[in-house]
């Protein structure tokens, strides 16, 4: 195979080089087109046929229904390690020993307070503001109380950088979600593991003492390893791009945050319980509304099945299916919701018209499930996938910036008016 491409265009005829990675992707590398060809560039609107880099942190073939972070299947990952470890192995590139994992967790719990002052902007939210703007208004906030720019040269800094954001993203997490239910905040206990302390710090009870489910602890261990990471996807190449203007750890991770926030990406696990409870006000008859998702004419859209990725089924489902299943089963929640959820489950796995098209139920569809079952608002759902999906966004962010990319600068084709002359405002029709 030749490693390289040709261009012809008006007569001439350009030369790039073929860039292959580590699992047989091709690439053509088009950075000196413009240059060479005197103008001529691309276009590529939503960029599905432009890689933006190249990273050496997560692999996913659509096709296939892989999912690997850093070389390990999500399979493996997500039944034998916990998310902590994940992060370790995303962030730093490979699998902790004991003693760095037990020195990533005492650093974190180190750097696990906020600052009280945080407490006042937290407190200046009307209750009806969406956690996904409270949650990024509250990290674009950690900046004004860590004003120094990170050396990303320095391990100790960008470490001490890694760890500190690690350790506060779950106590604003824990509080957005603690005002909008009228709890009062609080702190973590650092006798807890990480995951354990997460749900502690969001569900404890002023007047109750904190009883771990070890059901609900794996089930949520899941479901943020399986929502740790997705290649370059919107809110992740937000992250790179914002990054690339070398604005600062936190302030990208704000962006990253606002990006997820839209219904086509993270706000989509939402959208499924936003589904369900139509489906309930209407009668909730599942077979009716599985017969509009069929009829091209009708404007329904099925949410949480198919995946604009996986082509096949997606990988994290599979897992997160069980999980669900389990905590279903232990809690024993008699909810007209998650019935509805699990007929339209059963029938998409039976019906040939979904089964042809490999419309599976997708992460968000049972992730969903899960929040709506641990008393988890609707709303909080995304904020639930930006918890999970910090440690990929910082990965993203220390790889652009180590890697020294270039900044972000899109072209365009302009389609607008040419040179036209002003016109005074009388003479205006």
């Amino acid at each position: 195979m030749s490693d390289k491409a040709f261009l012809e265009y008006n007569g001439e005829k350009y030369e790039f080089p073929v860039i292959k990675g580590t699992e047989e992707e091709l690439a053509i590398d088009i950075k000196s087109l413009r240059s060479v060809s005197k103008g001529l560039i691309t276009i590529d609107p939503g960029y599905k046929n432009t890689g933006s880099c190249e990273s050496a942190i997560t692999f996913l073939d659509g096709e296939k229904g892989i999912l690997r972070y850093r070389g390990y299947s999500i399979e493996e990952l997500a039944e034998k390690a916990d998310f902590l470890e994940v992060a370790y192995l995303l962030i730093f590139g490979e699998l902790p020993n004991a003693e760095q994992l037990k020195n990533f967790h005492e650093d974190i719990k180190e750097e696990s307070h906020i600052d009280e002052e945080m407490k006042k902007i937290l407190h200046g939210f009307p209750k009806s503001a969406h956690p996904m703007g409270v949650l990024s208004s509250l990290t674009s906030a950690l900046i004004a109380f860590n004003p120094s720019s990170v050396n990303v040269t320095s391990e100790k800094e960008m470490y001490h950088a890694i760890v500190r954001i690690l350790a506060k993203f779950p106590v604003l997490v824990a509080w957005t979600m603690r005002k909008k239910k009228g709890l009062p905040l609080d702190y973590g206990d650092d006798t807890l593991g990480y995951v354990e302390n997460i749900h502690k710090m969001m569900f404890k009870k002023p007047t109750q003492e904190y009883l771990k489910n070890p059901i609900i602890i794996d089930a949520l261990d899941k479901l943020l390893i399986l929502h740790a990471d997705h290649e370059q996807n919107c809110s992740t190449s937000t992250v790179r791009i914002v990054g690339s203007s070398h604005a600062g750890l936190f302030a990208s991770l704000s962006a990253g945050i606002s990006a997820l926030w839209g219904p086509l990406h993270g706000g989509a696990n939402q959208a499924v319980l936003e589904m369900l409870e139509a489906i309930e006000a209407d009668g909730g008859d599942t077979k009716k509304y599985m017969a509009k998702a069929k009829d091209k004419s009708d404007p329904f859209r099925l949410m949480g099945f198919g995946h604009r990725v996986y082509k096949n089924f997606d990988p994290r489902a599979k897992i997160i299916k069980v999980a669900a299943d389990e905590v279903l089963a232990d809690l024993g929640i008699d909810d007209p919701i998650l019935e509805i959820a699990k007929g339209l489950e059963k029938e998409a796995l039976e019906d040939p018209y979904f089964v042809d098209r490999k419309l599976y139920p997708n992460v968000d569809f049972y992730s969903g499930i899960i929040y709506r079952a641990l008393g988890i608002p609707t709303e909080m759902f995304t904020v639930m996938f930006a918890l999970g999906r910090l440690p990929g966004w910082i990965a993203q962010w220390r790889e652009m910036r180590l890697n020294g990319e270039p900044i972000g600068r899109p072209r365009q084709v302009y389609t607008g008016e040419n040179h036209r002359p002003f016109k005074k405002l009388d003479d205006r029709k």
